[in-house]
């Protein structure tokens, strides 16, 4: 005969004490021992079982939960304790609250049951159906494996390979053997198929990224060795290929509310440029102003994680890295990236990166290092140029206050220092136009310049205080073959320009100096010669400061003038100081000498000349 079962209600529910309403079902009863064939177990001979219209609610007062199985159908074979397959089919819809998942589940398999080994296997498994509420549209379900046997005595499960999909997402697994007495907690080794990232992150409702290379974050394949713990999920032997990135090593999940994501990761290579925001010009953008980089204040201050990545070769345009070394650690809203280090061309450097993104206003601070670093691959790398050569060496200690990188970098704060050594400047030759000046001042002709036009140093060192952006330096000293330069000045660092009022002294016996009369080295070796520095930090422009220079030699010579007329054309030393001088001039001239310009005035002919 068939046993039938039709339109059942089955409510099982937990009050807010704890206690449930089926534990009295057995109340007051001793369990009995069932009468059995010596040797053997109970016989049990059922034609069928054919379940209908069976509804199964479970809520729990204490955790807010509600499981809801509706519409339950199930179609058995005829049962036998002998270990006779039965055909078993079914179909069930489920409703999840207040996680707010459901779906409509279908399974098939051939199901056999040895009572006396306490043997249940299932031949041929197949689960398969639609759910949804776990991403924006319905997810296809499906799982199937060619067997399942369950050892009811000894409590353990086996399972032949099976194959899962999910969220469009293909994985097989090689499970081994597992207890099921306590938790449950399987080890296997799993195989993602390639999968789209971007389509994952769109199918979850989260924002995709829009990537300077449109392939990027297009394909994932994954290979691990899973074990399932109590607290987490351990990944071993990992290999992960991002695109055309390669990664190894270890990861793990947490199954707790308050554990941390791990991971211990390295990578071959790694085209960072690829997943950057795509510049104005590919997407047509005009504006011509960069729209700020905004701090990831949403990813930060949910994030617990810890662990390493190490890459052999990262690029991000021009500039590469080598042997990177980044270590990350975040919770409670902070994000550090530390030990972060690399070789970078022919030097090293190293990084300690925070974001304190748990208040309202973000802060990020660094403290950095470079060394020996080669400056003409550099500023190439950077700034698209070829004008410099050396090498530089540097300590930046900085923090910031705002909601993207504009903001931080106008409220920039700390201290910064730089050395650069034996290099040269190109695109400017000092000592050509200190002489091209002296020759414009004196009415000389200008030197022939020596081309290319460079300017050679063996060393530029500066400290500075950063406030609000710019940094402070009253401390550079330059060493030239045949001058030192000191001085002091601003680097806006949001604007990346300078401005630098400096001073140059001639060495009194410069070495390799050709070309040179004595009149010309003594005027430079007695003088202290006003430079400046002003313009791009990529390419700023050294020029003398034709200004002071002029003004001091038209000052000069007015009071030169003027000793003269007085004395009667007897050249005198002059006054000991300006005041003397205006004391002289305020004597009056005789009324028939001509009237002199002033030194305004002569220093607007000192500059017409020039420019003319």
């Amino acid at each position: 005969n068939t046993a039938e079962l039709e339109a059942l209600r089955l409510n099982l529910q937990v009050d807010g004490k704890g206690r449930n309403n089926w534990d009295d079902l057995a109340a007051g009863k001793e369990p009995t021992e069932p009468e059995a064939a010596p040797g053997k177990g109970a016989a049990i001979e059922v034609s069928g079982v054919d379940v209908s219209d069976t509804t199964i609610t479970y809520s729990d007062k204490q955790s807010g939960d509600t499981f809801v199985l509706s519409g339950m159908t199930m179609q058995l074979g005829s049962l036998s304790g002998d270990g006779r397959p039965v055909p078993a089919k079914g179909s069930f819809s489920f409703d999840m609250q207040p996680a707010a998942i459901s779906g409509n589940i279908e399974l098939d398999t051939v199901a056999s049951f040895d009572l006396d080994e306490g043997l249940v296997l299932l031949d041929g498994l197949t689960i398969a159906g639609v759910i949804e509420g776990i991403a924006n549209s319905p997810t296809r379900l499906k799982f199937e494996t060619d067997g399942v046997e369950v050892q009811t005595k000894d409590q353990r499960v086996a399972l032949e390979p099976l194959d899962l999909t999910l969220l469009g997402i293909d994985l097989q697994a090689d499970v081994e053997p597992f207890s099921y007495a306590d938790s449950v907690q399987p080890n296997a080794a799993i195989k993602v198929d390639a999968f789209s990232p971007k389509s994952l992150m769109s199918l979850l409702d989260i924002e995709v990224p829009e990537t300077a290379d449109p392939a990027a974050l297009s394909r994932v394949i994954i290979d691990a060795k899973l074990a399932v713990k109590t607290k987490l999920i351990e990944l071993s032997d990992v290999t992960v290929k991002l695109d055309d990135t390669t990664l190894k090593g270890t990861l793990s999940v947490p199954r707790t509310s308050g554990g941390a994501y791990g991971f211990n990761l390295n990578a071959d290579q790694i085209d960072l440029a690829r997943y950057m925001e795509p510049s104005e010009a590919a997407t047509g953008g005009g504006s011509g102003e960069s729209v700020p980089v905004d701090i990831p204040v949403d990813l930060i201050r949910p994030l617990n994680a810890r662990g390493d990545i190490r890459v052999a070769m990262a690029t991000l345009g021009a500039m590469q890295f080598e042997n990177v070394v980044l270590g990350l650690q975040a919770g409670n809203g902070r994000l550090r990236l530390h030990p972060i280090t690399s070789e970078l061309f022919g030097g090293r450097y190293n990084g300690d990166v925070r974001i304190d993104a748990a208040a309202s206003v973000p802060v990020l601070s660094v403290d950095e290092k470079i060394e020996d670093v080669n400056l003409a691959d550099l500023a190439r790398a950077m700034y698209e140029k070829e004008n410099i050569t050396g090498t530089i060496s540097g300590a930046f200690k900085l923090n910031g206050r705002g909601n993207n990188m504009a903001a931080v970098q106008q409220s920039l704060a700390g201290t910064m220092s730089f050395e650069l050594r034996d290099g040269a400047y190109e695109g400017t030759d000092i000592w050509y136009e200190l002489r091209r000046a002296r020759a414009l001042l004196k009415g000389g002709e200008a030197p022939t310049p020596e081309l290319p036009p460079r300017t050679r140093f063996s060393s530029v060192n500066a400290t500075g205080v950063v406030r609000d952006g710019v940094m402070r330096n009253d401390d550079l000293v330059a060493a030239l073959p045949f001058m030192r330069i000191t001085g002091s000045g601003n680097v806006d660092l949001p604007a990346a320009t300078v401005d630098y009022n400096l001073t140059a002294r001639v060495l009194e016996r410069p070495d390799g100096l050709q070309g040179v009369s004595d009149e010309e080295l003594e005027d430079f070796t007695e003088a202290v010669i006003p430079l400046k520095i002003t313009g791009p930090l990529s390419s700023p422009s050294v020029k003398p400061d034709i200004e002071k220079l002029l003004r001091k030699q038209v000052e000069e010579e007015v009071k030169g003038r003027l000793l003269d007329k007085l004395l009667g054309g007897k050249k005198e030393a002059p006054p000991a100081d300006d005041a003397a001088a205006d004391d002289v001039a305020a004597e009056g001239e005789p009324e028939d000498a001509p009237e002199e310009e002033s030194v305004e005035d002569q220093l607007k002919d000192k500059l017409k000349d020039l420019f003319d």
